[in-house]
């Protein structure tokens, strides 16, 4: 399953950390964090996208505080 979210990261080093280490989590066929137009894609196993999806977020809190992903 591959998803499109808005989201909000401040820094563009932030955001190659939270996605090099989002790229680490098992399921993760992809990923794609766009520092410049605020956009995350996620593609993960379909079974288990909801886990992958919030294990992500988290990862991703923990690098940047201020990371948020909308719509979800």
């Amino acid at each position: 399953m591959k998803k499109k979210y808005a989201c909000e990261i401040d820094c563009a080093n932030c955001a190659a950390k939270i996605q090099e280490a989002i790229g680490k989590i098992p399921g993760v066929q992809s990923v794609k964090l766009n520092f410049m137009m605020q956009k995350f894609t996620l593609e993960a196993e379909d079974d288990r996208f909801e886990e992958i999806l919030q294990e992500a977020i988290r990862i991703g809190k923990t690098i940047e505080p201020d990371f948020t992903v909308k719509g979800v």
